[in-house]
Formats: structure tokens, sequence, C-alpha cells
């Protein structure tokens, strides 16, 4: 039985399939066939991947699949948020096997027949196999126990179960030799070896003179509308973006008013006495509270905050309402029994010595002494304990809370639940972490208390909710276009308007709002444009009304979606030009250039550079500058050049060349190694770029 769980757990899916698939057979042949209006068009098409189109039904096996397998592990149901990453994962998924597989074609990989028999039977078992058949006692592979099966498929009903699970090695296979052609390819000349090597090996002392760029004030350099389509020319690349939709959005709140509190305050104090009068305390909590009757006893450790202040709680006697948050409780004692364990609370000061010497212990003990004397004299514990205290209870005034035995190490619970009275103790008790001055307020019990709580959250009544819903329907039904939504939300200084740039299509989350899917499909719909303002949508309990301000498409952005961007890194190159201007025919030393430049110019001295980290101390990296000055000899320097954050020259001052290295293999291995790490992830991603996906999930989810 536990062979065939594990081959279930690798195949079980695949019933689903073949009995889906039977139901297509058997009722679908005319509602899905070629000519049928239902798959004649684009209706149930999920998206395209390398031409291949991928319909409603294939992508929802493929999610259902994983759904079934994460919920099967946290053992509850999905949530919004985490059943939007599962379609996302079951796209990826998708996208791996149908690119993957055209990629497998071409270049010819394959699994012949006889190695499949191989992978299950013969010499070289898959890890899959070998993990299903080896032998519990023995913990070694059964080979007759892998034939026997397979001659039983048909008597045990498992060989649909075995198609799948042989498919799945015979994938895994095929992966697997993929993933060896790539990295195979992988190879380091020794000259690139010996070259890795003196880059991170050289190392250089620099001067550096540095003109960062926010030196000159942004308003003293003009942009033109051609410079900003110059620089976008020459770094286009750098602009490539995914679908976005811009939204400003308005949310509307549905909050308990005054008058909700006032009627629910009203009703706690009938729930009260109603809970009071109660026989059946259990089916009282079952019936009117958000949370179901849980009978079991509570040690005063585990008892709600509330009640641990309350002493002794009575049987019988109903405690609250209290307030948590927006919810209120109300506790009844329903029985009061000795349990196994005690439970106590206490406060501490803990003294801790500097080290672990004689001289250090004694000192911190009579410090520990010194101030339980004052304690007991009249000063106040909670004073001292923030005083003195040098761990993390000092902040409550040294308060530990309640604990149960077995919480705390010996000496200390030995210490503690050997008192039998509240107050402080006699000495300081020493422990592994130092000097403890104990106070004990409340002291040892076995009591345990079961207790029936009704908590009830306060919520919005449905006038309030109306009167909310109202607000936003006449703010959606007055908005004819943007401007307009912009006009009526300033008429309610109740209302702000909050923006979300470039949301992606398959994004849950808009701006600050979460579980946002049907905002985003609203922006996506090919009947939405720029300019139009959406129906109320009810999002995390409250009204959201938008508009939509913004599309962009996949590709090259428009130079007026990125002109901020664009402008900022042409306002820097002009700034170079002219800081680097200003600094060329300067002659003397680098410091001398800097004083004549002005207070702008920073010197800095930079020792034990190295060529492969391009980055200069203090001024972060600058790869250009970095290069540049590896190439000069000891006491030259290099032009004004433009670097990332300001113009830069730098003065080397001398130069130490790595030493000749007599053995280069662990070199070679180290970028074998970092190379092959990252070759079969660019294989899937550029295999991924050229498959021109699209993506209409946003149409369904």
């Amino acid at each position: 039985m536990a062979l065939i769980n594990k081959i279930r757990e690798k195949s079980g899916w695949a019933v689903g399939a073949i009995a889906i698939g039977l139901g297509v057979f058997v009722v679908g042949g005319d509602l899905l066939g070629p000519n049928s209006r239902l798959l004649g068009n684009d209706t149930t098409t999920v998206g395209e991947i390398a031409g291949e189109k991928i319909d409603y039904q294939r992508f929802d096996m493929v999610f259902q699949q994983i759904k079934a397998q994460y919920e099967g592990q946290v053992q509850r149901a999905a949530t919004e948020s985490e059943m939007a990453m599962m379609r996302e994962q079951a796209w990826n998924q998708l996208i791996f096997q149908i690119a993957l597989q055209k990629e497998y074609d071409r270049l010819g990989i394959q699994v012949s027949e006889e190695e499949l028999a191989d992978m299950v039977q013969g010499n070289n078992i898959h890890p899959s196999v070998r993990q299903a058949f080896t032998n519990p006692q023995t913990g070694e592979f059964d080979r007759t126990q892998v034939v026997q099966y397979l001659q039983n498929l048909d008597q045990t009903g498992g060989r649909p179960m075995w198609v799948n699970f042989e498919q799945s090695i015979l994938n895994d296979r095929i992966q697997t030799k993929y993933s060896n052609l790539l990295s195979k390819s992988v190879y380091v000349t020794t000259a690139e070896a010996k070259k890795h090597f003196e880059a991170q090996n050289t190392i250089a002392n620099m001067k550096v003179l540095y003109v960062p760029y926010f030196s000159i004030a942004d308003s003293a350099v003009s942009v033109t509308d051609a410079q900003l389509k110059d620089y976008y020319e020459r770094n286009k690349e750098l602009y490539k973006v995914e679908d976005g939709r811009t939204l400003e959005f308005v949310t509307v709140p549905v909050a308990a008013s005054t008058e909700d509190m006032n009627y629910f305050q009203e009703e706690l104090k009938d729930l009260t006495a109603q809970f009071t009068a109660s026989t059946n305390d259990s089916a009282f909590v079952n019936t009117h509270s958000d949370l179901p009757y849980d009978g079991t006893y509570l040690h005063t450790a585990e008892l709600p905050e509330q009640l641990h202040e309350i002493a002794p709680l009575e049987e019988g006697k109903v405690y609250g309402p209290y307030n948590n948050g927006d919810t209120y409780a109300l506790y009844k004692i329903m029985d009061i029994r000795d349990g196994s364990t005690n439970t106590a609370r206490a406060s501490h000061i803990l003294i801790k010595p500097e080290n672990d010497s004689p001289e250090a212990k004694q000192a911190a003990l009579a410090k520990a002494k010194d101030i339980q004397t004052q304690i007991r004299n009249g000063a106040d514990f909670a004073a001292m304990a923030a005083q003195h205290g040098s761990d993390g209870t000092a902040a409550t005034g040294g308060d530990l809370g309640y604990f149960t035995e077995g919480r705390m190490v010996p000496a200390f619970e030995k210490a503690v639940f050997g008192a039998t009275s509240e107050g402080l103790l006699p000495a300081p008790v020493e422990t592994e972490y130092g000097y403890h001055i104990i106070k004990i307020t409340a002291p040892k019990s076995k009591r345990t208390y079961k207790v029936a709580a009704v908590q009830r959250s306060l919520d919005a009544s449905d006038a309030t909710r109306d009167q909310a819903y109202a607000m936003a329907d006449e703010l959606a039904g007055t908005s004819g276009s943007t401007q307009e939504f912009r006009e009526n939300v300033k008429k309610n200084e109740a209302l702000s308007v909050e923006e979300a740039a470039n949301v992606g299509k398959n994004n849950v989350l808009v701006g600050n709002l979460s579980n946002a899917r049907e905002l985003v499909r609203w922006a996506y719909s090919k009947d939405t444009s720029v300019g139009d303002v959406s129906p109320v949508f009810e999002i995390n309990d409250q009204y959201v009304i938008a508009t939509l301000t913004g599309k962009r498409e996949k590709g090259y952005a428009k130079i007026e979606d990125v002109k901020e961007e664009l402008t900022a890194a042409v306002r820097n190159e002009v700034k170079a030009q002219q800081i680097i201007a200003k600094l060329k025919g300067a002659s003397g030393s680098l410091d001398q250039i800097a004083a004549n430049y002005g207070p702008d110019a920073i010197i800095r001295d930079a020792e034990e550079v190295s060529l492969a980290s391009g980055a200069i101390p203090g001024l972060g990296l600058e790869p250009v500058a970095i290069g540049r000055a590896f190439g000069l000899k000891p006491g030259s320097r290099t032009a004004p050049i433009e670097g990332q954050g300001g113009v830069v020259v730098v003065e080397l001052i001398n130069l130490t060349n790595a030493p000749d290295a007599q053995d280069l293999s662990g070199v070679k291995t180290q970028l074998v190694n970092t190379r092959t790490s990252r070759v079969e992830t660019n294989a899937f991603e550029a295999i991924k770029e050229k498959a021109d996906i699209k993506d209409n999930r946003v149409r369904f989810f």
C-alpha cells in the first residue's frame, strides 16, 4: 500500500485528467467541437505560448493540480492572494513546458524506449524509481519488486498512475539532458582565469578628485526635447517596459458610526445579562459569538490578559466586556479546578557580570545585594528594574508575566516555585545569566479555569454601509471623465485621491489596496479607455472608485511616459559637460585643482582598490574611472570622467601587481561554477523572450 501511495503522489492527477477527457468525449463532442461557437473564437483562450494557444480548460487543469498540492500541505483552503500566486506558477509552468519542449524537439533531445526501460529496471535506475521501490527493511533498491509491480498493473488498476509516473521521469531525464548540454558547454580558458585572478589581486592606491552633480542646482540646467529624444535613442534598451495601467482612485471606508457603537454597547449590555443567566454556556457561545466554544481548561498564564489582574476569579461570574481592537469579549468562568502544572508570576532585575572572572561575579553580586537592600528599604521595584535591569524586561519594570513550570532555567524556577507568598525573595538568585533580584507577584498555583468566551466584532450597520455606498455611487455616477472625477473629489473634504502608476496586468495589489483583482481587470478591459471612471468596487470592507489616467503597452516606453527619468539623466549629462569644461586645462596637483575649482570639489584617498571591485571607497561604483586608472603609470592621472554620481579625476599613486599564480585550477573551477549556475536560467529567459507570449489571463481572473 505504501508503494502505491508513493506512485500516487507523483501521478494521481492523471486519473483526474483522464476522467475529464472521458467527460469531454461523452458529452462535449458537439459543444467543444471545431465548429463550436464556444471554441470557435478566443472566448476561452487564456493566452498563447510559442504559437500554441492555451485554453481555459488546460490552464485550469495545471492550476487545480498546484492548488490541490498546496492545500494538502497547509491543510486549509487557499486565500485569494495565494491563488493569485498559484495562477502565476501555473502560467510559468506552461511556459516552461511548451517553450522548452520546442527547444528539446529542435535539438533532438529525447529518451528512447530502451533508455526508459533502463531507468525503471535496468542498470541506471532513476532516483524516483529507486526511492519508490527501496526495501524499508534493508534500505536497498529491490528490482524484483519493480518487475512484480509492473506485471500486476492491470489487476491492481494502477496503470493510469504508472503511465503518468513514467512520463514524469521521462520529462525529468529530458530536462537533465538539456541542463547537461548547457552546463557542459561552459568552459574557462587559462587566459580568462589568469585575467580574473589578476583583476581580483592587483591592488592600487589612488587619489580622487570628485565633483558631484548635485553641486549644480537643477534649476540652473535647462533640458530640451531634442536632448531628451537623443538620449532616449542612445539608451533605448534601458526603457523596455511591460504592460501597465495608471490609476487614480478614492476609497470610502465602511466603518462603524457613532450610532452603530451606541447600539452595539446596548446590545452588549443585554448580552451580558443573558450570558449571566444562561444555564447552557457552550450553546450560548455557539449562538452569540463570532468564534466557537472551546472548553479547554486554562492555566492563569493562558487566560486573556484582562483576567490576569482580577483575583480571585469567581465561578459563574461574567467579566467584561473588554475591548480588543474592533472585537469585544465577554468571559464567563464555568468551572475552577486544580490542574497538574503550577503557574506563577514574577518580576526580576538581572545583573550581569562583565566577564566570567571571580572578581566580576563578586562585583555583580555586590551590586545586586545593594539594589535589593534599596528595594527592601522602600525603593520602587519597577523603577529600579528600569534603571539597572540588563535584559528586555527592564522596559516593563522587570515583569515576566505568568509562566508555567518548565519555562525558566532550573535555579530561577526553583526559587520562584519554591516561594509560597507574594513579595521580594530574601537574596539574589544566581543562574548562568547572572544574578536575579526576584519579586513574586502571584505565587504558584495549579488552579485552572474553564472559560466560555463570547467574542463579537463591531461591524458597520446596513444603514452605515448604505450611506458609504451612496457616497461612492454618487462619485462614480456624476463623474464622466478623469477631470470630472478630480473636481468631484475636491468638493468632498472626506475624500482624497491616491495614484497607482503602471499597475501590471496580473497584479493583485493596486497601491495600498490588496485583493484588488477586479479593479485591475476593469483597467485592462478592452472596453476601458483612458479617462473612464470605474463603477464602485468593494475591496477589503471599503468602496473604491477609480479613473484610468494612463496606458502603457509592452515594448519600448514612450518618451512622455519616462520624461521625468530622462530629464534627470540628461540633466546630469549637461552638468558633467559643464564640470568637465571647468576642469579641462587645469594644472598643478589635484589638491590645487580642487582649490581652484571651489568648495564643491572633493579630494579623497582610495587605498587597496581592486580592478574587480569597480568601486571607489566613499563614492560607490565608478567602473569606468577604475578601469582607466588601472591603465595608468604611477604618478599620472586620468582626464575628467563622467561618472555615476559626478565627475571624477583619478591619480594613480602606486600599483601592486598580483602575485604569479602557480595553479589556476581553483580560479577556473570558481568561474565555471559561477557561469554554470547562471547558464540554465539565462537560457530559459532567452527562450521565454523568443516565445512571443501573449498573456490574456486578466480576462478570466
